[in-house]
């Protein structure tokens, strides 16, 4: 402009501010960002990377989608939890077993404060769970939470249309063990899956330390899912020592105390189960053996893909 042109000298062009980031009701928007000069360079980084968050958010869960993105959102974030190499080697530890956490650290070789932290992270995602020990209040065995783990991984194959893997496989001769406290009730129960899952194709018994007989309720659950164990006879751990057993599952925590090491065995597991008898009689305690039913179901279940 110029004084010809009838323009006042004291006029100043007008100072554009940079755009902001608008949020909507619901999600947030993007739009390109440019920081003013009066910014300094450390509040810029900050602005930058608070829209870098923003930007993420939307990544994971578009603001024009419909509300189902959650579901693969909680799977996504599933997974890059799993990514860091810790937890996953402390998810591979649980597989096969429950763990105490100082066992966690023999086994992995990583500190204890480490095992505690990551530990806290699964279990806040709830891909771990806890039982304090039934024969020593202080301790704490950590489990894998195979429901959540198997739904998560169902969620990637529906998202990404995976095929399913229908393959029949032929189960070589195997042997297998469950033992308890009084083999009324969770090692009865065990037995009775493992036997219908694997089609009667492998030896499996139960026993006790300290046996008493089958449990009513253990008889009644099992046969609402078409599985009768009424025939099942409660015996101790000695009649069971002409077996040569390829795995030992100890399904209480005291049977663990008692009957620490089967040296047959090639492979010793404890899967830290609630002992469903110790509730008083009534619906709650039909619940309690129903939940056991199916958490045995899901154990089995992973059992049966850890040894074929």
């Amino acid at each position: 402009f110029s004084r010809s042109e009838g323009v006042s000298p004291s006029w100043r062009p007008p100072v554009r501010t940079p755009p902001v980031v608008a949020l909507s009701s619901a999600y947030p928007k993007r739009e390109q960002v440019r920081c003013s000069p009066l910014l300094t360079d450390a509040v810029a980084r900050c602005y930058h990377s608070w829209v870098r968050k923003v930007q993420r958010m939307t990544d994971e869960i578009p603001w024009d989608s419909p509300p189902t993105h959650a579901a693969a959102g909680q799977a996504v974030e599933a997974l890059r939890l799993l990514t860091d190499e810790t937890r996953w080697r402390i998810l591979r530890a649980l597989r096969s077993s429950d763990r105490l956490v100082g066992e966690l650290v023999e086994v992995t070789g990583l500190a204890q404060n480490l095992i505690s932290y990551h530990l806290g992270v699964l279990r806040q995602a709830g891909l771990v769970q806890l039982h304090r020990s039934d024969a020593d209040g202080r301790a704490t065995y950590y489990g894998i939470d195979l429901a959540a783990v198997t739904a998560l991984y169902q969620r990637l194959g529906t998202d990404l249309a995976l095929p399913g893997g229908g393959q029949t496989v032929e189960l070589p001769a195997r042997t297998v063990v469950f033992l308890c406290r009084a083999n009324s009730a969770r090692s009865q129960i065990a037995e009775g899956w493992l036997r219908s899952l694997s089609g009667g194709r492998i030896t499996v018994r139960s026993a006790g330390t300290q046996p008493t007989h089958l449990h009513p309720l253990a008889e009644q659950v099992m046969a609402e899912v078409g599985i009768d164990i009424g025939h099942h006879q409660s015996k101790h751990v000695a009649a069971l020592a002409h077996l040569t057993p390829d795995v030992v599952v100890t399904v209480c925590d005291i049977a663990r105390e008692e009957c620490a090491v089967w040296h047959q065995a090639t492979m010793q597991l404890h899967w830290s189960i609630p002992d469903p008898v110790l509730l008083p009689a009534g619906n709650a305690q039909l619940e309690a053996f129903r939940t056991v039913r199916e958490g045995l179901r899901l154990r089995v279940e992973g059992l049966l893909a850890l040894l074929y």
